[in-house]
Parts: C-alpha cells; sequence; structure tokens
C-alpha cells in the first residue's frame, strides 16, 4: 500500500469550531462540559460536550453542517478551494448501523445535504462508511485504493457523529456506560465533525505527517461480553500496522487513542502495550482527546490526525513515532502508524 501524507485537517468540536482551536485546547487540558436539555433516570440533566453551532441545528442538518464545516476547512489548503472538491473523493464515517439512538436515513441523506451545505456535488467515487470510530481507519485504506492507481491526487477522510441525543444517552444510561454521579466508569458523551486531506507521500506539500502502516482485528471479549479481555484484536491490528510501517513497538514515541473513561479502553491500551513492547521505554505517554472533547464516535481518526499533525507542527510531539490505535463496541479494532515528517 502508498504511503499517505496528512496535507491539511479541519475539525469541529466543543472546544473548538476550527482545527487550530480544536487541537490547542486539547493540548492544555481545556474542556467545555456542560449540562445537556436531556434528563437521567434520576431526573438530572445530563452533561456531554456539545459543538455551539449558530442556529437551531439537531439531527441530521447538525451531523452535515459539522462535516461540511470540517471539509471547507481541510480545502483552505488550495489557492481555489471551491474549484477543486468535485474531483476529490470523500469517505465519510458514520456511526455503526446498531449504534444505540442512531439518527435515521443519514446513510442516504448526508453525502447530499453536505454537497448542498458546500454548494457543490460530492465526487461519485465518495461514499459512506457507517463502521464506527474503528470505521475511520477503514476509509484511509478505501483512501490508499483510490490513490494507488493514480485516478486522483487526493482524498478527503471525514468524520461526523452525535451521541448527545436523548435516544443515545438513555440507551448507554441503561448499561452503566454514561459518566453520572452514580457512575464513575463511564464516557461523557459529545458531538464533533472532522475531516482530513490526503495524497500520496510522493506528491505531498509541506505534510507535517504520514500514514505508514494499518492494520485490523476483531476482539471476542467487547466491553459487554462478560469474558476476560486479553486484548488480542488490538495486539493483531497493531502489530499488522508495525509491520507494514515496517517498525517496531521501541520505535514508537507515544500513542493517541480513543480511550473516553471507560475503563475498558485503558485496560486494552495497557495491555497491548504489555504484550508487544519487548524494549524499556523511559516514556511512553498516551494521549486521549476524548478526555476534552468527550465520546466523539466515527469522527475520533480524523480528529486523532489532525491532533498528531499540530503535534508536529508546533513542535511538541514527544517524538517521530506515533501509534494510533481505536475500537468499537462490536470488537472491530484498528491501528494506524504515523511518522513525523518535519
Amino acid at each position: 500500500m502508498i504511503e499517505l501524507g496528512v496535507q491539511s485537517c479541519g475539525m469541529l468540536t466543543s472546544a473548538g469550531l476550527s482545527a487550530p482551536a480544536s487541537c490547542a485546547a486539547i493540548r492544555c487540558g481545556l474542556t467545555n462540559v456542560a449540562e445537556t436539555h436531556f434528563l437521567n433516570r434520576q431526573g438530572q440533566f445530563f452533561t456531554g460536550c456539545e459543538v455551539p453551532l449558530d442556529g437551531n441545528y439537531r439531527g441530521l442538518p447538525k451531523l452535515a453542517r459539522m462535516a461540511a464545516m470540517a471539509i471547507k476547512e481541510c480545502m483552505e489548503f488550495f489557492d481555489n478551494p471551491e474549484e477543486g472538491l468535485e474531483k476529490i473523493p470523500v469517505f465519510l464515517c458514520l456511526a455503526e448501523a446498531d449504534r444505540p439512538g442512531r439518527l435515521q436515513d443519514q446513510d442516504e441523506y448526508l453525502l447530499n445535504d453536505i454537497g448542498e451545505f458546500l454548494g457543490v456535488t460530492l465526487n461519485n467515487q465518495s461514499r459512506i462508511i457507517a463502521k464506527g470510530r474503528a470505521g475511520g481507519v477503514q476509509a484511509i485504506e478505501a483512501a490508499q485504493n483510490c490513490l494507488s492507481n493514480g485516478s486522483y491526487r487526493h482524498c478527503l477522510v471525514a468524520g461526523t457523529d452525535i451521541l448527545v441525543r436523548q435516544p443515545t444517552l438513555s440507551l448507554y444510561e441503561q448499561t452503566n456506560r454514561i459518566l453520572t454521579e452514580e457512575n464513575s466508569d463511564g464516557f461523557i458523551p459529545g458531538e464533533a465533525g472532522a475531516a482530513v486531506l490526503l495524497c500520496p507521500l510522493s506528491r505531498s506539500r509541506n505534510a507535517a505527517i504520514s500514514i505508514k502502516g494499518i492494520g485490523f482485528g476483531n476482539e471476542t471479549a467487547t466491553i459487554l461480553s462478560g469474558l476476560p479481555l486479553r486484548a488480542e484484536a488490538m495486539v493483531q491490528a497493531v502489530k499488522n500496522a508495525l509491520s507494514m510501517a515496517g517498525m517496531d513497538m521501541a520505535d514508537m514515541d507515544y500513542r493517541i487513542c480513543d480511550a473516553n473513561g471507560e475503563q475498558y479502553g485503558f485496560k486494552e491500551a495497557t495491555l497491548t502495550r504489555s504484550r508487544i513492547l519487548r524494549k524499556l521505554k523511559d516514556e511512553f505517554d498516551i494521549w486521549h482527546p476524548a478526555e476534552c472533547i468527550g465520546e466523539t464516535g466515527a469522527a475520533i481518526v480524523p480528529i486523532i490526525l489532525g491532533v498528531a499533525s499540530a503535534a508536529v507542527q508546533k513542535n511538541y510531539s514527544p517524538g517521530p513515532g506515533i501509534l494510533c490505535h481505536v475500537g468499537n463496541d462490536d470488537g472491530l479494532r484498528a491501528a494506524m502508524v504515523l511518522k513525523s515528517l518535519i
């Protein structure tokens, strides 16, 4: 597979309405957690990380607007951004089909809605990848395939998701997944839109990071399975990504993951490290953006790429080797190996 360069990023989160603003907030550990309009079983308001858009956007219009604004920010890389989007396939990451409280009809209408907001007709190779958090890495694989034959110079990988909805909150609350005063082992629901502009590394211009390897696995000991977790699938995904990159775990300087506050995610990350890393490292930090912006679902992979790119550009990256990993509730696991180009 060809190595990809990350040319530009776009991001809307509860902490900022652009990639620079969001990444600065994440770097500083700032958050924007506030009471929502939705009630839990105790009659108290859920807390969440909502994106503060002008206008009363809810549901599909908000999903489309967040994705479109992130894509528009990415396109500022070009001198004439309004002229180029029709020539760039968009791989749009959405929540899994069986995700609790998932908005209906988003697979059918969202690409058209995004195009209408941007005033263009999206490229006919654009498509939906409704595979949740790990779907972002599947979208990168699709972009690699699309770019490898030379038909396109660039691809966009975007993600948009909303977990701050009453049906979603209620269903996750029933399984004790939401962080509340009574449950400390839970996540803060969030929402976000994010996108990255990718191209073959050989054609990249001033890219800060490259994607050198990706890998996948399928976990049977999922968060609700009750089975003992050994991180078998994440270990497989990370090993596959490292193998594709031609690198070793010891070559990685830090990690960025989708851990959202639940113990399961941190345990999986710890087990993965202990089962692969065979050399002593004085420091091997792990970053988890959800600490600041909440659980953002299918938007997390382009967010992770944006955070890594900003860290390299602003010279606060702990080193050139970056390991990223994400996982779905249904067991799908995915990993990426990134490399600083600066």
